[in-house]
């Protein structure tokens, strides 16, 4: 089973690489650019078959190691192979 994690800043938190992307984006020509959040994009192969196993695996793992959950939230995506 392939999963998708999604890890970002919590609303609140200062993101000071995106506001160095923002930066370069307009030091670059492009205009209009209100603001730019950065974030993380894991991939994930598991055995595992069952989704509710899977699903807890993997919000475990986030907890423990993927995501600081003070400061970022997560969102997992689930297929099939």
């Amino acid at each position: 089973m392939k999963a998708r994690i999604k890890v970002t800043l919590k609303n609140g938190v200062l993101d000071p690489q995106g506001k160095a992307i923002e930066g370069a984006l307009g030091a670059l020509g492009f205009s209009g650019v209100e603001s730019v959040r950065q974030g993380k994009f894991i991939e994930v192969e598991l055995r595992e078959q069952n989704r509710e196993k899977a699903h807890a695996a993997l919000d475990e793992m986030c907890r423990k190691l993927l995501a600081n959950t003070v400061i970022e939230n997560y969102a997992i995506e689930l297929d099939e192979k």
